[in-house]
């Protein structure tokens, strides 16, 4: 039987290939792109999405992320290859702390807060397992920007509607 942090591997690497494949096709020209008033930005949006990884590793070294001492600032990606390198470090980070740490950690506490207000508090297990959903969850919502700029999505899971010509 395999452990959490090989099945995470195996995770980590099929939503790798998928995920480069739809942030290299987001526009540079298109970044302010928004679906709706509430929405984020387009450029906004990719570059969450190319942090994602860096979630996971966030979860295996440190026990908490406060806002409060150590602000979220993602660096300005700007372009599909800027995103791109800034996916691959965060891969390869999250790909290195997987393989460095047992499941034993897992069950330890992590915490998502801002000062004294706390956002998740879950243990490690559950925080990767929450970042690996937010990646899905947000490529998903890139998915529907590159639709309505009528860009053709590439498969993820198997052939799009645009590479199987519906």
């Amino acid at each position: 039987m395999i452990t959490f942090m090989q099945a995470f591997l195996q995770e980590l690497e099929h939503e790798r290939i998928g995920t480069r494949k739809m942030l290299a096709l987001v526009p540079a020209d298109k970044a302010t792109f928004k679906p709706h008033e509430k929405s984020m930005a387009l450029k906004d949006l990719a570059t969450h999405i190319a942090d994602l990884p860096s979630w996971i590793s966030l979860a295996l070294v440190q026990d908490e992320l406060d806002f409060a001492t150590s602000p979220y600032n993602p660096p300005n990606c700007a372009n599909a290859e800027e995103l791109l390198a800034y996916f691959d470090k965060n891969y390869q980070e999250a790909h290195a702390n997987l393989s460095t740490y047992d499941d034993s950690v897992l069950e330890q506490i992590w915490t998502l807060k801002n000062g004294d207000i706390i956002y998740m508090q879950a243990n490690k297990l559950q925080t990767i397992r929450h970042s690996f959903c937010q990646l899905v969850h947000h490529r998903a919502q890139l998915g529907v920007y590159l639709r309505l700029l009528n860009i053709p999505i590439p498969g993820v899971y198997g052939p799009s509607a645009d590479e199987s010509g519906m």
